[in-house]
């Protein structure tokens, strides 16, 4: 079976002249390979701030305009630049719990949201191997915040956060791989060429409840993802902010 790390996609529009005019701007073409790949990962990861897109089935070219994003349109955007920049990379689906948006969804709504919920990390190749990157998803400010209202706390499962180490999470691109929603999730469904072919197949923001999450429900959760980001962290009922035991899946590594 070939694979093909480098091409363009109507997801991955890396030729699109928003997604062009930004590489030029920022001069990344002429860096090395890991730093290539740090721009573009810090770039995403702070400059493009932590939210709710109107869809998950997003053109980088348009994650990159609204100029926020959650774990699968951060990580798309972040995969059109990648090979932009001509860093092979793949994209890996999964599916956490519910739990971990808890102080994000609003209470009253809670209840409603699917209890397993699409989620996606991007794999990059560099120096012969396949690292894996999910700590672009929240911004710098969003995990202060948490980390400042949590002070004493090693695990977290809420607020867009999934860590076993909230206060020295390995989120900064250093030629490894990173993770912030990792402890969340609880199901694998393993290496996909781009979005594009995820997407095919695996949808969740769809029918009446997808129509409501555009229209409603996700300016909801900005507004409270702003809050935390000022430093006002919504409390949970019953203050329980490790829903989910401290414990990560097994992840094999796929063959290149």
């Amino acid at each position: 079976m070939s694979h093909d790390y480098l091409s363009q996609t109507p997801f991955l529009d890396y030729g699109s002249k928003p997604i062009q005019a930004l590489i030029a701007q920022r001069g990344w073409a002429e860096l090395d390979e890991g730093e290539r790949i740090g721009a573009a990962y810090d770039y995403v990861r702070n400059e493009v701030l932590f939210g709710y897109n109107s869809d998950d089935a997003l053109p980088a070219s348009q994650v990159l305009e609204d100029g926020y994003g959650q774990c699968n349109t951060k990580g798309t955007l972040l995969m059109a630049l990648l090979r932009a920049l001509s860093i092979p990379c793949r994209f890996r689906g999964f599916t956490i719990n519910k739990a971990l948006q808890r102080g994000v969804v609003p209470e009253l709504v809670y209840p409603l949201a699917p209890r397993n919920i699409i989620h996606s990390w991007v794999e990059v190749q560099y120096r012969g191997e396949w690292l894996e990157l999910e700590g672009f998803i929240l911004d710098q400010g969003v995990l202060s915040a948490l980390q400042a209202a949590f002070p004493e706390r090693s695990s977290l499962c809420a607020y867009g956060a999934g860590t076993d180490c909230l206060q020295a999470p390995n989120v900064a691109w250093a030629g490894q791989s990173t993770y912030i929603q990792k402890t969340g999730i609880n199901r694998d469904f393993g290496v996909f060429d781009s979005p594009d072919a995820f997407y095919a197949n695996h949808r969740q923001l769809t029918g009446f409840r997808g129509l409501v999450h555009r229209l409603f429900i996700r300016h909801w959760m900005n507004r409270r993802v702003a809050q935390i980001r000022s430093g006002r962290v919504p409390k949970i009922p019953g203050g329980d902010t490790n829903l989910l035991p401290a414990k990560t899946i097994a992840m094999e590594k796929e063959a290149v």
